[in-house]
């Protein structure tokens, strides 16, 4: 569930840029990286991890509209291919970026003094409280996303140019300005995944590439545009994902010999998820909980 909240975090941001953008966004796990390492560099300055969040999720929002302003919005009249290759190369002097300034070494943040500790599930089994306050977060934003998509006009912008942006374009709704809010507001949401990964994961560069894969999964699974399908899948595939993992080997066991099993179970394992994702493609192409569009 941990692994699904994180994905649901940068996910989000993700099928909102697609779905009403039409934008394929490749820098969007950069973007995670991005927030990691404000929240490294925030941390640095105040030594408070609670001074740090808010300093760093004002950062990530200003990087996002950075870029949105000196890239990405030059490109929203651009083939899908000019989108995958202008923002691949944001990837790439990110990455680069990243290592300039604060070096290849992986760093991390302390976990919060307040959040230190672990809470006794069952006997020989304690789960860290951080862990905790990040599942409570990831479901406190999931549902604060709700109320602003299903409730606030902004939201029914969105919802809208999701459904039809040409058609909101035409009654004379700012589109541009709309497309800014929803990348600002995608950027913020992952580099807010980013710092509260940073006192569990090492921030290295290139951090969020395997995660950016695992978003495309799972906004593929969930259908573009989708809030309800991103949290939902998210979840769906953090649970395959981890359970495979941590079970596919001792399943292998029962069917093969030993030797085998180990080779086949990591791979059985590394697969899951794609399997996954093509089953719901066979049955259902537009994703689970796809966008109704006009």
């Amino acid at each position: 569930m941990q692994l699904g909240i994180l994905l649901f975090l940068i996910a989000a941001g993700l099928t909102l840029v697609f779905g009403v953008m039409d934008f394929i966004n490749l820098a969007h796990g950069v973007q995670y990286m991005l927030g990691a390492y404000l929240a490294v560099a925030a941390y640095k300055l105040t030594g408070s991890f609670w001074l740090a969040l808010p300093l760093a999720l004002l950062a990530a929002l200003a990087c996002g509209l950075l870029l949105e302003f000196l890239v990405f919005r030059h490109l929203y009249d651009r083939d899908h291919l000019d989108q995958v290759l202008a923002t691949f190369g944001v990837i790439l002097f990110l990455n680069e970026a990243v290592k300039v300034i604060w070096g290849a070494a992986p760093l991390s943040v302390p976990v919060p003094e307040l959040l230190n500790g672990s809470i006794r599930l069952f006997e020989n089994f304690n789960y860290p409280v951080y862990r905790v306050a990040l599942l409570g977060t990831g479901l406190g934003v999931a549902a604060l996303l709700y109320v602003l998509v299903t409730r606030t006009r902004v939201g029914m912008l969105v919802r809208a140019g999701a459904s039809n942006a040409p058609m909101v374009a035409a009654l004379g709704v700012n589109i541009r300005r709309l497309f800014m809010i929803v990348f600002g507001f995608g950027a913020m949401l992952a580099g807010f995944a980013g710092i509260m990964a940073a006192p569990i994961l090492s921030v290295e560069p290139g951090m969020g590439d395997n995660l950016l894969i695992l978003a495309f999964v799972v906004i593929v699974i969930g259908g573009i545009g989708s809030i309800r399908g991103a949290f939902l899948s998210a979840l769906l595939i953090g649970l395959v994902d981890t359970l495979g993992r941590s079970f596919a080997t001792d399943i292998a066991r029962m069917l093969l010999p030993p030797s085998a099993a180990n080779d086949v179970g990591p791979a059985i394992a590394s697969m899951l998820i794609y399997i996954l994702m093509a089953g719901v493609l066979f049955f259902r192409p537009s994703g689970l909980f796809p966008v109704r569009t006009a």
